[in-house]
């Protein structure tokens, strides 16, 4: 016991037995070992896409329509009606607000089947080995376009409207009356030309176009 100025202070040594302090020292270690909890897993690998391009042998139809197999014996549609297989007329005609319609209607006659698809053209002539007379038929699109494919014998017609020439200014037509119409089937290069009379505007390029067709449809006139 040590004394100084003032207060007093007793300092005791306290002894521990070892195997004591050897208990609490275990037990402080599980204590910790318990607050960490279990050791962490190692962590996952990440997961890695590969996109692999595959290269064909052979390139594939562009609007992804599957190609028949080469064991498919499909043999092709019937052909376009050449105007050789073609018998060609013009139908009664029906007159409504200045104009006058006609069917020009066609024929197979050939003996085998074939397609007629779009528009003819058409155009007033002279002669029947002459000079075209003013601007050929503008295409009506109020019609849909179609394949029809005729069996022979069988018909189909397009509608051409023939507007009174009388209708335009006698300067800006030059009205002439003409007696032929000359006409291409849809997609042929050969024309057919029919005795038919009419007044037509003999000017080009002035807006003045008396001829209109539209496109082939089924049967021999518009129901």
């Amino acid at each position: 016991m040590s004394r100084h100025t003032g207060k007093e202070v007793t300092v005791t040594s306290l002894r521990v037995p070892r195997h004591l302090v050897t208990t609490a020292l275990l037990a402080g270690t599980a204590l910790l070992a318990t607050a960490r909890g279990p050791s962490a897993s190692p962590a996952a690998a990440p997961t890695v896409t590969k996109t692999v391009t595959v290269t064909p042998t052979s390139p594939g139809p562009a609007n992804g329509t599957p190609q028949p197999s080469p064991t498919d014996t499909g043999s092709a549609g019937p052909g376009a009606c050449p105007t050789s297989g073609l018998h060609m007329s013009i139908g009664n005609g029906n007159g409504a607000a200045g104009s006058v319609y006609y069917p020009i209607v066609f024929r197979n006659s050939s003996s085998s089947p074939c397609t007629l698809f779009g528009f003819p053209g058409v155009s007033f002539v002279t002669t029947p080995n002459g000079s075209q007379i003013g601007d050929a038929a503008t295409r009506q699109s109020d019609k849909p376009v179609q394949t029809v494919t005729l069996a022979p014998g069988e018909v189909a017609h397009a509608t051409l409207q023939v507007v009174q020439a009388l209708n335009f200014p006698a300067a800006k037509c030059q009205p002439v009356t003409a007696h032929f119409l000359k006409i291409y089937p849809p997609n042929q290069t050969e024309a057919v030309v029919l005795s038919f009379t009419a007044k037509a505007c003999a000017a080009t390029g002035q807006g003045v176009t008396v001829l209109n067709v539209a496109p082939v449809q089924t049967g021999a006139a518009d129901s």
